[in-house]
């Protein structure tokens, strides 16, 4: 799609908020966000984020950290979010749990989960790790964790002993100091990496590629606002600058999203790997 087209949609959307919904009075919104990093970077990703959506909607947004993906798989669980960054199978028990609706996700890239190694392992075929320690940041962490033990047993037929750390980055530091044979990530934490950690690893296996991480809106959020966060976010890629703090997410071009860019993953047998009720 041209600039001229974006804008024109951008313009034909706003018009339609002015005309057909009605007004809402502002007020402040919980945003959670999947724990791929520490607090503070999560912090430095996300608020000039929220701001810019305050900013564009007249709501505000709190951002709500949790320290491990498993209190985060909680908290939406129980519909403590009122919107949240998470992973598509996230979305998909989010939706059947509280009924969470993806809004909006990134069209510029797949989404892949990668095995790690270190480069002096030796380690050149994934059947070497049978039978190995690999670490994962948490049971539940689609590209890192259940997409990779899914391929590892389906398609591989090998059997690893996974070590949960909390983590991407601690898994990377786990790979590095050799705690384990691998560990699982996906290419956007590993490249947020010290680059003395990068430099000591290398991708040994990818998993097969799927739509990126969505952000979903809870049910009880007015379809109003829900819009205006929408169009927020997509009128944020006319501009260089709001395009500079998507990518740190990333999400270089953002676009609508639906819970049909996820059912597929239905077909993976990725349940008889997710570590759940």
């Amino acid at each position: 799609m041209n600039s001229y087209n974006k804008k024109t949609n951008s313009f034909v959307f706003c018009i339609f908020l002015l005309l057909h919904l009605p007004s809402i009075k502002a007020n402040e919104y919980s945003f959670g966000v999947v724990p791929q990093f520490g607090a503070r970077k999560l912090h430095a990703i996300w608020k000039p984020i929220l701001n810019e959506l305050s900013k564009k909607t007249g709501h505000s947004f709190k951002l709500i950290g949790t320290k491990t993906i498993p209190s985060f798989e909680y908290s939406f669980q129980q519909g403590e979010y009122d919107f949240a960054y998470m992973n598509p199978w996230h979305s998909l028990i989010a939706f059947e749990r509280q009924g969470y609706v993806p809004m909006v996700r990134d069209n510029s890239r797949k989404l892949k989960g990668i095995l790690v190694v270190r480069k002096d392992s030796g380690i050149t075929r994934v059947k070497e790790l049978d039978g190995q320690l690999v670490a994962f940041p948490s049971p539940n962490a689609l590209g890192a964790s259940l997409l990779i033990r899914a391929d590892l047993k389906l398609l591989h037929g090998i059997n690893i002993h996974p070590v949960y750390v909390d983590t991407h980055s601690s898994v990377y530091l786990n790979v590095a100091l050799k705690q384990t044979k691998a560990g699982g990530g996906v290419y956007r934490s590993f490249n947020k990496q010290e680059p003395i950690i990068q430099s000591l690893l290398e991708t040994l296996y990818e998993t097969r590629p799927m739509s990126p991480h969505p952000i979903s809106a809870h049910p009880r959020v007015p379809k109003v606002v829900v819009l205006q966060v929408i169009q927020a976010f997509l009128e944020m890629r006319d501009s260089p600058e709001k395009i500079r703090l998507l990518e740190q997410v990333p999400m270089s071009e953002p676009v609508r999203a639906r819970l049909e860019d996820y059912l597929p993953l239905k077909e993976w047998n990725l349940r008889d790997f997710y570590v759940g009720d």
